[in-house]
């Protein structure tokens, strides 16, 4: 098939994603990450998954599209803005991720995608494929870069030259051959800012992550207590970390989001005294839709009491 065959389809879809409120679309052929392989394969030799033991499984799935969607073409990838227009964080309180504010990302753009899924099917014709949103072992940074919607950085998130690394990823993996989008280069050039500012040394070298030493795994994924070596060294996160995006120069480019399901659940004034006293109920309230969530209450629980001194 050449390229003037399949145009029009990829024209199309890269409109109907920006219809449906995705700031960028990206397109790669769907084939092995031949050039990935051997860079994951290292960081997990290196332990520096810390005990996210499933990172270790479907190895080949997390390269390879087409072991998870039989028949797959092409991979779409997708860029959702999450920068907030009001920052809630300060000194004396327990701090949240910004991506955290609102509801949890994972059905808001779950949504999206399906809409967006039955638009392709409806104009086009039969088109089969599968939706994810962080949701499957898809490896999807390197589809973001590999389809030009930025580069990885040395913090190992994507970055846009337009909008920064505020947003959330996304994927469809079809059967529909699509022209595929090419690489951009990276613009990091010899910035270290993220390694720099990152108080718990979890960017050892440009473009790795320690994972069992970032304070978002360290306040989210670890479930058991947090390593007394990290104690003053966590900055007020209470859960995830927006340090190493904060400080990247490429983040001035960042602009409010105009997603109502990410406005902020009614946490957002609470005092240190609502944190600390808080209760599983209103925890139950407060977060009932959000990502906090996956932390748990005793989790919350642990990751401010690990902040008092």
């Amino acid at each position: 098939m050449n390229s003037s065959s399949f145009t029009p389809g990829t024209q199309n879809i890269k409109v109907w994603a920006k219809e449906i409120g995705f700031s960028f679309c990206g397109i790669s052929k769907a084939e092995f990450l031949e050039e990935e392989a051997n860079k994951v394969e290292e960081w997990l030799k290196r332990g520096y998954q810390g005990k996210m033991s499933y990172l270790e499984n479907h190895f080949d799935k997390r390269l390879d599209p087409t072991k998870l969607v039989p028949g797959a073409k092409s991979v779409v990838s997708l860029v959702y803005n999450y920068y907030p227009e009001k920052i809630h964080q300060s000194e004396d309180k327990p701090k949240i991720a910004k991506y955290a504010y609102g509801q949890d990302y994972h059905f808001v753009i779950k949504d999206k995608l399906k809409t967006f899924m039955n638009r392709i099917q409806e104009e086009i014709g039969e088109v089969d494929g599968r939706v994810f949103v962080d949701s499957a072992p898809v490896h999807e940074r390197a589809w973001a870069a590999k389809s030009g919607l930025g580069w990885v950085g040395k913090n190992s998130l994507l970055l846009n030259r337009e909008m920064g690394s505020f947003f959330f990823l996304a994927e469809l993996i079809i059967d529909l051959e699509l022209e595929p989008d090419g690489p951009m280069k990276d613009y990091c050039g010899t910035c270290t800012a993220c390694q720099d500012a990152c108080p718990t040394d979890a960017i050892p070298e440009p473009y790795v992550v320690d994972g069992s030493r970032c304070i978002s795994y360290l306040t989210i994924e670890l479930k058991e207590e947090i390593p007394l070596e990290f104690k003053n060294k966590m900055e007020g996160w209470a859960f995830g970390c927006d340090i190493c995006q904060d400080v990247c120069p490429w983040n001035r480019f960042s602009k409010p989001h105009s997603e109502p399901a990410f406005q902020p659940q009614g946490w957002e004034d609470f005092s240190k005294k609502d944190w600390q006293e808080m209760t599983e109920e209103v925890f139950q309230k407060v977060f009932k839709k959000s990502a906090v969530k996956r932390t748990k209450f005793e989790g919350l629980k642990r990751n401010i009491r690990f902040l008092e001194d």
